[in-house]
């Protein structure tokens, strides 16, 4: 890693260390992005994963009593930066966090509720990526959002109904999805259990063997992660 990367890096965790979270802060993200080779911007934003990850357990438990206001600015500031950084697992926990916020806060906003549209695809985002329980929550979310909506205008559109049977078959899919890959991981145990029985000397490196379905997630992540790098140096 270059001596400038590492006092750009340096810089951008002083701002985050002084909680200045804003468009500044995230223009030095950007710029600490900006790698000439492959490996060199690799290397960063595994450093920067790290060192916002970090950030972000803290930040979340410093403002639990701030104000609504205050949570959200803090948590879309988060949820940008990761995207930055390749993060698609936290950038997508926190946007449900920021998705959550907006909807407590906005509850009795006719006009500023999340709109069903954002939780389908914030929903859509998380099953394409892997994430399936929180997916399910999304679509549950933007069901809910529908039927608040019908009770209030006391009005039943045919594209709603279909927007709705769309939803349901998605929500159904990640649900099989779900079940799937803890069959999976209960098939993994039982062979891992199986083959230590079989062999004793299996058991030493047991603790390294990872689980079918994590193993595809991890790949899964690195490909489209590799995808979105290819996708940035073309542009």
């Amino acid at each position: 890693m270059s001596e400038a990367i590492s006092e750009s890096i340096s810089l951008f965790r002083s701002q985050l260390e002084n909680r200045r979270f804003g468009d500044a802060t995230l223009r030095i993200l950007e710029s600490v992005l900006v790698a000439k080779d492959v490996r060199s911007l690799l290397a960063t934003r595994s450093a920067l994963r790290d060192l916002l990850r970090s950030e972000a357990m803290s930040v979340v438990r410093e403002i639990s009593q701030k104000t609504a206001d205050e949570k959200l600015c803090v948590v879309e500031f988060f949820v940008r930066a990761f995207a930055l950084v390749g993060d698609v697992e936290s950038c997508l926990a926190l946007k449900y966090e920021a998705l959550v916020l907006r909807e407590t806060k906005y509850l009795k906003s006719h006009g500023l509720q999340v709109l069903h549209e954002e939780w389908l695809t914030f929903a859509k985002d998380s099953l394409d990526n892997g994430f399936y329980a929180i997916a399910i929550k999304g679509f549950e979310s933007a069901l809910m959002c529908i039927q608040s909506n019908n009770n209030i205008n006391q009005v039943t559109v045919t594209m709603e109904e279909q927007t709705v049977n769309k939803i349901k078959k998605l929500r159904d899919m990640a649900t099989a999805l779900v079940a799937s890959h803890s069959v999976q991981t209960q098939s993994a145990e039982y062979l891992k259990r199986k083959a230590i029985q079989e062999d004793p000397k299996c058991s030493s490196c047991s603790a390294n063997t990872s689980y079918v379905a994590s193993s595809m997630f991890r790949q899964g992540i690195k490909r489209r992660n590799m995808q979105k790098l290819n996708q940035s140096q073309a542009l």
